[in-house]
């Protein structure tokens, strides 16, 4: 995937752990625009590739923004990324959603924990401004741990609840309460920690088909070892290829001369994702949601294998 060359225009400290860095053309030019939620892979210095939500405006009229909280057991990409200096260079990749606002909806309700926030706020600002009927509920541990709360009491202060201290066991009662009244063809969109996640999208479950509920997880599911693996066979534009109990759909795809895009190789950026027309996926990615899972017709070929002996792709 081609790659593009950006410089660090503009650097702000939001909390004590969250930088945004804002991403320009080397000639000072906006990179372009973006639908709402799409996020982008960022090389870092350290020559890690990972993924960040853009929560600039989608326009296109100001520079691409991303922001970085800064882990505490980092191995080096975030960490790296938080010793930039304004003019520094990097390479990103164009944007991808997996986050799009649906347009079938009749109501949206954006559910963010955290640093989750970030492809929320794209998604809020663009929905405010097309006077699109949404509500974005916000969790964080104190006023000081939540980046971008002034911007968002700022612009849309009225679709704006912040749940601040709220306990973990009580989080699944603010959705409650929004679900309860929420509208028919209502969806939900959730990003936040892995647990976070999975507790809301179980809870909105009771209340929304699956279809109706969208997630952002930029953390790679735990994989299972080699040995319990098995063989199995892919075919692609009429050719079979061998897949052996170690090696995945794309490297052996890759390595017979087939046009696959990849990024991440942890199933959690969508980049990879091809159409099944036949076979059933054992999928072990962190990036369809459970409708596209239980449709069977998409997989992500860097992580997720073949169910039984065979399994028929094409491009996507």
């Amino acid at each position: 995937m081609p790659l593009i060359d950006v410089v660090v225009s503009k650097i702000v400290q939001e909390t004590a752990t969250v930088k945004s860095l804002y991403l320009s053309m080397p000639d000072g030019t906006s990179v372009g625009q973006y639908s709402p939620g799409a996020h982008i892979d960022v090389i870092g210095p350290t020559s890690l590739t990972r993924q960040y939500s853009l929560f600039s405006r989608p326009d296109g009229r100001e520079s691409f923004a991303v922001a970085i909280k800064r882990e505490e057991n980092s191995r080096g990409g975030s960490a790296a990324l938080h010793e930039l200096r304004v003019g520094d260079s990097l390479k990103i990749s164009a944007p991808r959603n997996l986050l799009q606002i649906a347009p079938e909806a009749s109501h949206h309700i954006l559910v963010a924990a955290g640093i989750g926030i970030t492809p929320m706020l794209s998604m809020a600002r663009y929905m405010d401004v097309h006077a699109i009927s949404f509500e974005l509920h916000y969790f964080a541990r104190t006023e000081q741990d939540a980046a971008f709360l002034p911007l968002l009491e700022a612009r849309c202060s009225d679709k704006l609840r912040a749940h601040l201290g709220v306990l973990r066991d009580q989080q699944t009662s603010v959705l409650e309460a929004a679900l309860e009244v929420a509208a028919a063809g209502t969806h939900v969109y959730i990003c936040g920690p892995a647990g976070f996640m999975t507790k809301m999208v179980t809870f909105a479950e009771g209340y929304i088909p699956s279809a109706a509920i969208h997630i952002e997880n930029f953390h790679a599911a735990e994989q299972p070892g080699t040995a319990s693996n098995s063989a199995f066979e892919v075919e692609l534009d009429g050719e079979t290829y061998h897949v052996p109990a170690d090696r995945s759909i794309v490297e052996v795809l890759e390595e017979n001369g087939c046009d696959v895009d990849t990024s991440c190789q942890e199933g959690i950026c969508g980049t990879c994702i091809m159409q099944v027309l036949d076979g059933d996926p054992d999928h072990r990615d962190n990036v369809l949601s459970k409708a596209e899972r239980e449709s069977g017709e998409l997989i992500t070929v860097c992580v997720s294998r073949a169910k039984g002996s065979r399994i028929v792709l094409d491009y996507y």
